[in-house]
């Protein structure tokens, strides 16, 4: 039976064993990180680069290149590494944008109030806390679940907002396109009641005509 290629040979050194079980341990991490990014709540940056709320934007971009280094796809063997790459992008593109992480961080206060009031605390209540450190689930647990909930409420209603503007968009563009037509059809008998005003003319002329005949006639026989 042919022996496996990743099985050290029979006159590896310890050295060389460690090296390959090294190797294979980080193949094995870098699948496993490729996973869990794709576990990671999607409209949450934070949760998908694992990092806390409170990050420099310095620690962010230093997380993000060790992960984007991590399960490179040129490094990871996972099928999914190339997707994973790109959410991983995605998460520090929008915590660089300042708009986007001002208003993903209003969304996690938002959630830490509702929390704290929950728990009868004061809002400013610090995370170490001994009444927070005691929590089960966690502090920690419960905001990612609540700021997840006000995230999801948030994209909800950006998607409904979207829908009805093309709703709009589209009515509007009907209502253009009747006017369009509408005018269109008016030209239309504008045009054809001009083409047809010599003939109309001419039917008043012969009318006229004829009636002056008959008048004529009846004065005659007076």
């Amino acid at each position: 039976m042919s022996s496996s290629s990743s099985k050290p040979p029979a006159s590896a050194t310890d050295a060389e064993i460690d090296k390959l079980l090294s190797r294979e341990a980080s193949a094995l991490q870098r699948e496993m990180e490729v996973e869990r990014i794709f576990k990671a709540f999607k409209l949450n940056p934070y949760d998908i680069l694992d990092i806390d709320e409170s990050s420099t934007n310095e620690e962010i971009k230093k997380r993000y290149k060790q992960l984007s280094l991590f399960i490179h796809p040129d490094k990871c063997s996972h099928a999914r590494a190339p997707e994973a790459f790109d959410i991983l992008k995605k998460a520090e593109a929008e915590l660089s944008e300042e708009a986007k992480r001002e208003n993903i961080d209003a969304v996690i206060a938002q959630s830490r109030s509702l929390i704290l009031k929950s728990l009868s605390l004061p809002l400013n209540t610090p995370s170490t806390d001994p009444a927070l450190r005691r929590l089960e689930p966690s502090f920690k647990v419960r905001m990612r679940a609540q700021t997840k909930e006000l995230l999801i409420d948030e994209e909800l209603r950006r998607r409904k907002a979207i829908k009805m503007n093309l709703a709009n968009e589209g009515l509007e563009a009907r209502m253009k396109d009747e006017e369009v037509a509408t005018k269109k059809r008016k030209a239309e008998d504008d045009k054809l009641w001009e083409a047809s005003r010599e003939q109309r003319v001419d039917s008043w002329r012969s009318f006229s005509n004829t009636k002056k005949k008959k008048k004529t006639k009846v004065t005659l026989l007076g």
